[in-house]
């Protein structure tokens, strides 16, 4: 990796400021209801704590509009992470002042303290540099493990690091390596597994990666914008009307390029997005019938996408393929999980709605990787360059 890590720095008896991703959900009794973002931080934390330096954690949670919010407070995350971690986590409800340098003056080597949620500060999303400077002076060195931001320019993770060196922790240089082999060097036979609502969403993957994958596996309600865009009947299937040109230059340019799109041959219907309403398998090439939607793939297209994945080197999926938050239509993504499981090769699911997927079906340790970030890793797969990478160390030559 050409990026600095944690482990390229002399920690000991130093002062870490450390941007970490603890947007996770707090349920009504104001406790972490799943810690998966906590746990994926611990070894980066403990790292610093082992090296005797004291660690500042900065995090945002949900969106609060530019101020203070009780429900959005990181007071329960602090608790939570004290719990599970058995380190000595200590909390200031402020960003900046005279309480945080004197909480900073008081920690001994080896104490975690978390400041406030970093978006209860107006000028956190504008990249604020005095906000910025005011947080660089209280540390020496600038940890980034927070992937899921990396994609943003915010005073927390590309701020300071203009005052001092940032480097990167274990998580974030996971997600460096995997995306980059898979976004620049894979190995072939290479195939993207892309599902979700929208084209418009996965246009900039698509472009990108029509020039290095050998097949491109469409499910989800995306599937649907293709199908009009060659004529077959949708119902009320989600379209997106102004993206049916776009669906067919993608066509166009895959055939160009010799890159297999593969796109489902049957779908689950129903006339309404629910649980235990009447649903049916119906073949694509006879269309849906109007007042029914297609909610997720069917059976032949399970079997079909299995095929497809059965010689893989390299697999990329973001995307749930139907639903999947309804049981009655999470089969076609619980099979694409598994299939994409059995893969010898190197196995990578983006963040978001396919990571939600792969915990709800308990398969998180089957792949290569999963990701901690939706949006971020879907702008690395595009290709583009993500601030919150750019902004850490490079390693001298």
């Amino acid at each position: 990796m050409k990026k600095l890590t944690i482990r390229d720095v002399d920690l000991n008896g130093k002062t870490v400021i450390m941007r970490v991703d603890f947007n996770v959900p707090i349920d009504k009794d104001g406790k972490v209801s799943d810690d998966t973002r906590i746990t994926a931080a611990l070894p980066t934390i403990k790292y610093a704590v082992e090296k005797k330096a004291k660690v500042i954690l900065l995090s945002h949670l949900g969106r609060p509009k530019g101020g203070p919010d009780p429900k959005y407070s990181l007071k329960p995350v602090a608790d939570h992470l004290k719990k599970i971690s058995g380190l000595n986590v200590l909390f200031v409800p402020h960003l900046i002042g005279e309480e945080v340098k004197q909480a900073v003056k008081n920690m001994k080597p080896g104490d975690v303290l978390i400041l406030e949620n970093t978006r209860f500060h107006p000028g956190e999303e504008k990249n604020d540099l005095e906000l910025a400077k005011a947080w660089a002076e209280l540390a020496d060195i600038h940890v980034n493990d927070a992937f899921g931001t990396a994609h943003r320019a915010h005073s927390s993770n590309v701020g300071i690091a203009m005052f001092i060196p940032s480097v990167a922790g274990f998580l974030m240089e996971k997600e460096i390596e995997f995306l980059n082999k898979v976004t620049y060097e894979p190995e072939h036979p290479y195939v993207v597994v892309l599902g979700g609502a929208k084209v418009s969403d996965k246009i900039g993957v698509i472009t990108n990666l029509l020039n290095k994958a050998d097949k491109l596996l469409i499910g989800g309600a995306m599937m649907f914008t293709f199908f009009k865009a060659k004529g077959i009947p949708v119902g009320s299937s989600l379209v997106e009307d102004d993206k049916l040109e776009l669906a067919k230059e993608i066509l166009k340019q895959a055939e160009q390029k010799k890159v297999q799109i593969i796109l489902p041959v049957d779908t689950v219907i129903a006339q309404k997005m629910e649980a235990g309403t009447e649903s049916r398998v119906v073949e694509i090439k006879g269309g849906i019938p109007d007042g029914w939607m297609g909610l997720d793939i069917g059976p032949q297209t399970i079997r079909l996408f299995g095929e497809s994945l059965k010689d893989a080197k390299t697999v990329v999926w973001n995307g749930p393929m139907g639903v999947f938050e309804i049981d009655d239509f999470a089969k076609g993504t619980k099979a694409v999980a598994e299939l994409i499981a059995k893969v010898n090769g190197t196995t990578v699911i983006g963040g978001g709605d396919s990571a939600a997927a792969v915990a709800k079906f308990g398969l998180e340790s089957a792949y290569s990787h999963v990701s901690t970030g939706g949006g971020a890793s879907l702008e690395f797969l595009e290709g583009k360059e993500l601030p919150g990478i750019t902004s850490i160390a490079d390693k001298k030559k």
